[in-house]
């Protein structure tokens, strides 16, 4: 143990030989929750498309009969009730916090739920935001989930940690996009999983190519992939590949993401269906 050592495993990266099992810090969820399975869907940087996929496979599992909920994470920037149109604030009493339920039942809860403006900054320390989390986790009233996604910020600092240690996360899908820097980052990601024993449950690949309407041709407007090859560096055997697609864009800035059309993420899908068969 280091002299410097304060004995806050929780918030501490180092790997010393004094340091307390991951385990130890489960949080428990509310007391009237009831929620199956986690996965968080995390990116190494901003801007990949890290919300669209947790928009798109929510839906999905809704459609196909699941009870599904988000948890948004990205407290500072949260942009899921956006995508589901969601107008309404959280409410409460003294037993904890209802999530909000989009027009086909997938409940949501996130910091722009709670806020009198959507457009009003959090402009919050790490601290208070990794605590924000942990309540998000702890008091609010989840029912009967059978798949819990967690939106993440982007990078791997304080909230990835939190949501590590402190939440039973079952699996990852990590989301990128095909330039070579975005690579670099994806290992980070992927690497800090190995660190915390999460499972990567699969690579979603965004703007992966843009298939033309006229000629049917696919292009790659942002490089070449990269991502087999990182896949296969990390023992990673499930990949989606998402096109740009202006359909999507559109309906998740006309909060209407539940109507969105086709999938691209089947592969991913099977993989994370497969922790509760």
């Amino acid at each position: 143990m280091s002299n410097s050592c304060n004995n806050d495993c929780k918030n501490c990266t180092r790997n010393c030989v004094d340091r307390k099992s991951p385990s130890d810090f489960l949080e428990n969820p509310h007391s009237l929750s009831r929620i199956n399975k986690v996965v968080g869907i995390v990116s190494g940087k901003g801007g990949v498309g890290k919300s669209l996929v947790t928009s798109m496979l929510s839906v999905l599992f809704n459609r196909k009969g699941y009870n599904v909920a988000v948890l948004d994470a990205d407290i500072t920037g949260p942009s899921i009730p956006k995508a589901f149109g969601i107008k309404e604030r959280a409410s409460g009493d003294k037993s904890g916090l209802n999530p909000v339920r989009t027009k086909t039942g997938i409940q949501i809860m996130s910091t722009n739920l709670l806020l009198k403006n959507d457009t009003d900054p959090v402009v919050w320390r790490g601290p208070v935001i990794s605590g924000m989390v942990r309540q998000f986790w702890k008091d609010v009233i989840w029912e009967d989930v059978d798949f819990m996604f967690i939106d993440m910020p982007p990078g791997t600092g304080d909230v990835p940690l939190t949501v590590f240690q402190s939440i039973p996360v079952d699996g990852i899908v990590i989301v990128t996009s095909p330039q070579e820097l975005v690579s670099m980052i994806v290992a980070k990601a992927a690497k800090m999983a190995n660190l915390m024993n999460i499972p990567i449950l699969g690579i979603v690949e965004n703007m992966s190519y843009f298939e033309c309407p006229d000629c049917g041709g696919r292009h790659s407007i942002f490089g070449d992939s990269h991502i087999e090859d990182i896949a296969k560096e990390y023992n990673i055997d499930t990949i989606d590949k998402l096109g740009i697609n202006p359909k999507i864009a559109s309906a998740v800035d006309k909060g209407m993401i539940e109507l969105f059309d086709g999938n691209g993420l089947e592969n991913v899908q099977t993989k994370i269906e497969g922790l509760i068969r």
